[in-house]
């Protein structure tokens, strides 16, 4: 490419040897990209599908719960009925975050895809670096930056937002309800339930942050980038 700056950005691979022509070099990648782009897209659909659905049925089964304590006085029936509800409920929301989870680290590595794809066009031409506001570096410091363009973004800022905190939130919520009409079933006073429950649903939250940040650890542990960060 005559008349351009053939020296590679810091972290750019360079392009090995090939005789196809840059410009069907850069009509696959592009291809390869806008694949990565709408199976991104679908991905992120079909989970936020699967959260309204949860969200639909637990309201659902709640409002169930509490007309069936209308119609037995909430009698004994109906202390069995919201244990099974619940229960009902926390499962299906306990599969629902392992999708949530999985999805999240789907879109991660769509993001790493997407960003080696930039470096690849900036090794076809380096002149195009400075106008990409997505990093085109796949490892961790690249995915950050992608991940919020201008920075502005703090990593609990972005955890605290996302579809995983909330879904873990929720099924807190839940064992904390389920805890504490276990633990008030026999006899336990409302004052030391309540904070039993509680703490269950907050032990909860915190394993399962842990549990979230451990695996995002351990993928940049085994995972090689090609185009690093400088």
């Amino acid at each position: 490419m005559s008349g351009m700056d053939n020296t590679l950005p810091d972290g750019a691979p360079e392009v090995p040897p090939s005789g196809t022509p840059p410009a069907v070099r850069a009509q696959l990648l592009a291809t390869e990209h806008w694949s990565l782009l709408a199976s991104r897209s679908t991905t992120q659909g079909e989970v936020l599908t699967r959260i309204s659905m949860f969200l639909t049925f637990t309201s659902a089964s709640l409002l169930s719960a509490a007309l069936v304590g209308q119609a037995t006085r909430f009698s004994d029936t109906f202390v069995m009925f919201g244990i099974v509800v619940l229960c009902l409920d926390l499962a299906i929301g306990l599969l629902t975050q392992i999708r949530v989870m999985n999805v999240g680290m789907e879109d991660l590595m769509y993001v790493i895809a997407m960003n080696r794809l930039r470096a690849a066009y900036v090794a076809l031409d380096p002149g195009l670096a400075p106008y990409l506001m997505a990093s085109h570096h796949d490892d961790q410091a690249g995915s950050d930056q992608t991940y919020s363009f201008l920075g502005t973004d703090t990593t609990f800022r972005h955890v605290a937002g996302s579809s995983m905190t909330f879904i873990v939130a929720v099924n807190a919520g839940l064992i904390a309800l389920l805890l504490g009409t276990v633990l008030v079933l026999p006899g336990t006073h409302p004052a030391v339930a309540v904070p039993l429950a509680a703490a269950g649903g907050l032990a909860f939250v915190a394993w399962s942050l842990a549990e979230g940040f451990k695996r995002y650890k351990s993928t940049w542990r085994s995972f090689t980038p090609i185009s690093p960060t400088e």
